[in-house]
């Protein structure tokens, strides 16, 4: 018979594993939106706001969410103090037991910075603390103070903003030498970008004028002769409206990429407020890769960078991966059941889809039958109660998918009639999927779900094929996601392979159990790949498979043809395809 004190001690065995489960699922979303989830490191903190005196301040009842970082065990806990190591479970465990048998805990030790603190010593009471939903805490509290003062208002990450540019500050004395300058970005890391071009800017002076410069001098002459003329262009066209959420200098740090990315892509050196004003006219056509799609022919065009689609993600600050979904609607009879399973799919999360039909010519945009589509569509979402949205388009099918693809989280394929009839009548997959099928996984800038005629959208039971490639990691990092977020089982299969090794199986099982994710199970094939995935899906009754797109390079696939294709062609549940 369990004792009273097994019970307490069990319940809060429960409440640890629970803890772990939202730690996971935070730090996959952190990642998501591009942020760090996990606690500010007071040295750190120090060193770039430049410590000065300590003073005690005696006990004090300090508000939990003040609570933004740890003295030696900040990468134990989440930002919200969260455990991150199943290692912790005893110790928090004892913490909460101490709390249910009215022990109580003593007071914590916090250094206060500015309306900030960092843990000395209680982390894991604080953890138990907020778990329990208390608002305040009891804490011995000595106040330091710093260069750059710390606002009750800063997030966590602008802390480090804030640090960053007060090196850069030291550094070039800027504030100093344009008092009305205001560098401060929230891309952290990117003011080596500056700098970086302060160095060349003096290089290029200096070879003009004959003379070495004084490092003030170039700093001086960057400021009014590179970033203010295109801070000038930057206000004129308005672009600061199209991204609230980001500083002009983090605009001006993502137009020196851009520069960067046109003038390999063009062989001629473009200028940065010439980059502004191209940005400023896609902004307004609502419509981006104009300038690619004119210089390269569809079939030979690469797709985004592996990574690049939750860039548009980190910006919404959503709490789920996939919330709008982009659904081609044929209007062919076999496309209807397809809309129904990913409706299904859309309920879990109340998620929004955005119907689209393409036409070849404006007679059909208006025709009765385009209507009756889009009723169709409309009175299936509000049926289900989901929002649902239609759009017709007058164009080529690949070119407008994957232009509103951008507006959308996931695109999702109806692949239809993916069948053909071998001899004495018997059934056989077609030798290839259509090249716009093909077209569209290699250019969609976004996610695709591949839903084949027939298909169900149970997905219980996933099948991750990994191979270590970087379009393999945002598949990795999608099934961590789903499996946090959804009750399911997980199979990951890696195929050896001249480029593929069984380390990178282990690579997974180790990215997997940073999140908490222990009950996988993995799987080392044999090439050739196609079959070898194909057979562990059979052989684990996988309904669901996530894998990376394309390998090759568009010009190869043409020749050498794609595992992708492969598995698209035999695959009889859905499929997600992360770029």
């Amino acid at each position: 018979m369990l004792t009273p004190d097994h019970l307490r001690h069990e319940a809060a065995i429960n409440d640890f594993k629970r803890a772990r489960k939202k730690a996971a699922f935070q730090q996959v979303m952190a990642r998501l939106r591009g942020e760090s989830a996990d606690l500010l490191a007071y040295e750190d903190v120090c060193r770039h706001l430049k410590a000065a005196d300590a003073v005690t301040q005696g006990v004090q009842e300090i508000p939990l969410d003040a609570i933004v970082g740890s003295v030696g065990r900040y990468k134990d806990f989440t930002r919200d103090f969260l455990p991150k190591h199943d290692s912790d479970v005893e110790r928090w465990a004892r913490v909460r037991t101490a709390v249910m048998d009215m022990t109580g805990m003593p007071p914590i030790d916090v250094y206060k910075v500015g309306e900030v603190y960092f843990v000395i010593d209680g982390n894991h009471r604080i953890s138990v603390a907020r778990e329990l939903g208390a608002k305040t805490i009891t804490a011995y509290v000595t106040e330091v103070k710093m260069r750059v003062p710390l606002l009750p208002d800063d997030d966590p990450d602008e802390i480090i903003c804030k640090a960053r540019y007060a090196e850069f500050l030291e550094q070039t004395n800027l504030n100093e030498l344009r008092p009305q300058a205001d560098l401060y970005m929230t891309f952290c890391g990117h003011y080596r970008v500056l700098l970086t071009q302060i160095d060349v800017h003096k290089q290029q002076c200096e070879t003009a004028v004959g003379h070495p410069l004084p490092y003030a001098e170039a700093v001086s002459r960057w400021y009014d002769e590179v970033y203010l003329p295109v801070m000038r262009v930057v206000r004129a066209q308005g672009i600061l409206h199209y991204f609230p959420e980001r500083t002009e200098t983090d605009i001006y740090v993502l137009l020196s990429e851009q520069r960067e990315q046109l003038e390999e892509a063009l062989g001629w050196e473009i200028d940065l407020g010439k980059t502004a004003s191209a940005l400023a006219a896609q902004k307004r056509r609502r419509g981006w890769g104009r300038l690619w799609q004119a210089l390269t022919p569809p079939e030979l065009a690469d797709g985004p960078e592996p990574g690049q689609w939750r860039q548009f993600q980190s910006t919404r600050q959503l709490d789920r991966l996939f919330a709008d979904y982009l659904v081609a609607i044929s209007g062919r009879e076999e496309n209807w059941p397809m809309l129904a399973q990913v409706i299904r799919l859309a309920q879990r999360d109340s998620d929004r889809l955005l119907g689209l039909h393409v036409v070849a010519d404006q007679a059909k945009a208006s025709s009765k039958r385009v209507q009756a589509i889009e009723d169709r569509f409309r009175q299936m979402c509000a049926e289900a109660g989901i929002v649902g949205e239609f759009a017709v388009e007058v164009g080529e099918a690949v070119e407008t998918i994957t232009r509103r693809a951008v507006w959308a989280d996931l695109v999702v394929l109806g692949l239809e009639n993916r069948t053909g009839k071998g001899p004495q009548g018997a059934v056989r997959p077609s030798t290839r999927l259509g090249n716009r099928t093909m077209q569209m996984i290699q250019r969609c800038p976004r996610p695709i779900l591949a839903m084949p005629t027939g298909a169900e959208c149970v997905l219980d039971r996933v099948l991750l094929a990994y191979d270590g490639s970087p379009k393999a990691d945002e598949a990795l990092f999608v099934a961590t996601y789903l499996k946090l977020r959804w009750p399911s089982e997980l199979v990951v299969v890696t195929v050896e392979t001249e480029l593929t090794t069984p380390t990178e199986l282990e690579r997974a099982r180790a990215y997997l159990a940073d999140y908490g994710i222990t009950d996988a199970t993995f799987v080392l094939k044999q090439k050739p790949i196609a079959p070898a995935v194909l057979d562990t899906a059979v052989t684990h009754q996988s309904n669901f498979l996530i894998m990376g797109g394309f390998g090759f390079r568009p010009v190869k696939h043409l020749v050498l043809g794609s595992t992708v294709d492969d598995i698209l062609r035999h695959f009889p549940h859905p499929m997600l395809i992360c770029r």
